[in-house]
């Protein structure tokens, strides 16, 4: 019985170890649901993200003025046609009350193309998600449920992180 909690503990830590290794990431500790989460397409569209169940999904908040935003967007514009992540949908959604042209001279400038824009004009989804900054991304499971935030600016090349997030898949 000794040999099977030390086991146990030692497999735990190893868990633990391997997600804090992963820059930004906050795994919650139990799976968080929520209601009413819609946010606007670039045709002033509303969409509701339940409509997306069965997809592992990704809210990622930015803004054009936000330089960590700038810095990650083109690794999250990757992540969004890798091969391991084939049921993965990305969803950038700018928060910082930019036109639609601005931040489609944003998306241009850094040449975003499997991405596309969303916006949350009234900040009603910061405040839902009550975000303390951005870059923040929300992670959701097929089932619609967060089970991780990146907290802060992330690679989302980072071949660590693709392998995590696949494992969701």
């Amino acid at each position: 019985m000794r040999f099977l909690i030390i086991f146990i503990f030692l497999l735990f830590n190893s868990l633990i170890a391997e997600s804090a290794d992963l820059k930004n990431l906050v795994i919650n500790k139990e799976l968080k649901k929520y209601d009413g989460l819609t946010f606007l397409d670039a045709q002033n569209k509303q969409l509701d993200l339940n409509d997306y169940k069965g997809n592992l999904i990704l809210l990622n908040f930015w803004a054009t003025w936000c330089v960590p935003c700038k810095d990650e967007m083109p690794s999250l514009d990757a992540l969004q046609i890798h091969t391991k992540l084939d049921n993965l949908k990305i969803f950038p959604i700018n928060v910082g009350k930019d036109s639609f042209e601005k931040s489609s001279e944003f998306f241009e400038e850094l040449e975003i193309k499997n991405l596309e824009l969303y916006f949350d004009p009234p900040t009603t989804l910061a405040k839902k998600f009550r975000l303390r900054g951005i870059p923040t991304s929300i992670l959701f499971n097929k089932d619609g449920f967060e089970f991780a935030r990146v907290i802060g600016s992330i690679d989302f090349k980072d071949e660590k992180f693709v392998e995590w997030l696949s494992s969701f898949n």
